[in-house]
């Protein structure tokens, strides 16, 4: 899982991928559940439920299902000096942190305030997501030497259709699935506006973190290391 991930266009695709790949992934699972709250709420408005079932752009899941070398990305910037940046992949396969261990509390966090929630939204999680499958942004800049590409969908935009192709290695290790759609033509096979070329990028460092341990102290903290690529 070092040097592979799938990429498709929204979350919600890359969250159904993710559950599906879990539990296939080989081990026993640990489940980790955030604590949600809200300030200013002793009438009980939002119920418990509610809280749990939102999950804003950004935050990590109130259920956060997790193995042993399972493949996750950080959602924050807890320590640049470390490595550990949004968007960082984990275990950390490359780089100057190759082959160190560190630690992931979890932290208290609020959605973007540009999001429109009547209330003030707090979650209480480690700040991961399982990285099997991952959004075509949150892909940007990295390369990737096997990929492949889900789309359920048409992309929003040309450009994300180049973001994710111009981060792969080759053509001959990255797949695409594009269902058909068929209020565009009912055989799906229509296309307009064909990218005829596309300059591939290579990255000096491609920087992934895994799963080390799921016990130790459940509660308060994930390990995670750091793994050279040979």
């Amino acid at each position: 899982m070092r040097e592979r991930a799938i990429l498709s266009t929204r979350n919600e695709h890359v969250d159904a991928v993710n559950t599906l790949m879990i539990d296939r992934f080989p081990g026993k699972h640990k489940v980790f559940y955030s604590f949600d709250s809200i300030d200013n709420d002793s009438c009980n408005n939002y119920p418990l439920d509610f809280l749990n079932s939102i999950t804003p752009n950004g935050l990590p899941p109130y259920k956060l299902k997790v193995k042993k070398n399972c493949p996750v990305i950080l959602l924050c910037n807890l320590d640049l000096h470390d490595g550990l940046c949004n968007g960082t992949r984990l275990v950390i396969v490359n780089g100057q942190h190759a082959d160190k261990r560190v630690f992931i509390p979890r932290i208290l966090i609020s959605p973007s305030e540009d999001l429109i929630f009547p209330f003030k939204f707090k979650r209480k999680q480690f700040l991961i997501r399982l990285s099997f499958a991952m959004t075509i942004n949150k892909a940007q800049g990295q390369t990737i030497p096997n990929v492949g590409i889900y789309l359920p969908e048409p992309v929003f935009l040309h450009e994300q259709l180049y973001v994710v192709l111009s981060g792969c290695v080759s053509h001959e290790s990255t797949w695409v699935l594009a269902k058909r759609n068929m209020n565009i033509d009912p055989t799906g096979k229509s296309t307009k506006n064909r990218i005829l070329y596309i300059e591939m990028s290579w990255s000096p460092e491609v920087m992934d973190l895994k799963i080390v341990s799921v016990n130790g102290l459940p509660e308060y903290f994930l390990m995670v290391e750091f793994v050279m690529i040979e």
